[in-house]
């Protein structure tokens, strides 16, 4: 069986190490997984191409918002964040769903949300696929008050449409733009979600003592963001933990195992060390 990651840039992607990782511990020694450069007017293409010894791919930007395109089924979760990272094609489906929301979820309750005393406010940077995952991992976590903080307000229709169908109100601003705004913003949060792209948020500040702050960004790592964060007295969180978890939950989607936590943990530590 085969499985992939797609994505446009995709060459720094580690999840054919932890995918890897799985097959082995599983004893999936037929199971090969692989990287694809793969941009949004390719993926119907690519997938139609494909025969039945794929299993399922990992989907990357930008290519979570298309992928329900050309799915034939759409989980309610998918359905509802407006994104995928999955398909899973097993048996002729093209069944498309989201594990970025799981990984999320675990990534912030590792770091403790939501087990020392309930979470109050929640601040998003960001307005793309993985701001409207966040939406629903907060949602999960209860967490009742959110702030998304965006560039341009004309460009948030997906995400208000994504935050109706997940059942929540947030309360967008295009605040992004000002570092000083975005800071005041940030000051005083529970928790704090970066979907923005490496170097983004080099120039933002806030997150301090009692704030959990989860940068997606995982390489190179730590971010500015994330340093000045913990130099600050944030509890920091890697988005390498948020990786770890969706993949997690991709092994199981693909293969129908549970996804061996403990050893795929060990090879993304490995593979980060060599990097680094």
């Amino acid at each position: 069986m085969r499985a992939a990651v797609l994505g446009s840039p995709v060459a720094h992607s580690l999840s054919p190490v932890l995918h890897t990782a799985a097959y082995a511990a599983l004893g999936l020694d037929d199971w090969h997984y692989e990287l694809h450069e793969c941009d949004e007017a390719g993926l119907e293409g690519f997938v139609a191409g494909l025969d039945g010894e794929w299993a399922g791919l990992s989907l990357t930007m930008p290519l979570k918002r298309v992928a329900l395109e050309v799915a034939g089924e759409v989980s309610p979760l998918a359905s509802a964040t407006g994104a995928a990272n999955t398909l899973v094609l097993r048996e002729g489906r093209r069944f498309a769903d989201n594990t970025d929301v799981a990984g999320l979820v675990a990534a912030l309750r590792g770091a403790g949300v939501g087990e020392v005393g309930p979470a109050r406010r929640a601040v998003v940077l960001g307005a793309g696929g993985t701001a409207q995952a966040a939406l629903a991992a907060l949602r999960e976590l209860g967490i009742p008050e959110v702030d998304v903080l965006v560039r341009s307000l004309e460009r948030t229709g997906e995400l208000r449409a994504a935050a109706e169908r997940i059942g929540v109100s947030p309360a967008i601003s295009a605040t992004l733009a000002d570092p000083a705004l975005t800071s005041a913003a940030i000051t005083g949060a529970d928790v704090v979600i970066s979907t923005l792209p490496a170097g983004a948020a080099d120039n933002l500040a806030g997150a301090g003592a009692g704030t959990v702050l989860l940068d997606v960004v995982y390489a190179p790592w730590p971010t500015v963001f994330a340093a000045t964060a913990a130099a600050a007295g944030a509890h920091v969180v890697s988005g390498l933990e948020m990786l770890l978890h969706q993949a997690v939950a991709q092994v199981e989607l693909m293969t129908g195992h549970p996804g061996p936590v403990d050893q795929m943990r060990a090879a993304l530590d490995a593979a980060v060390a060599v990097r680094t």
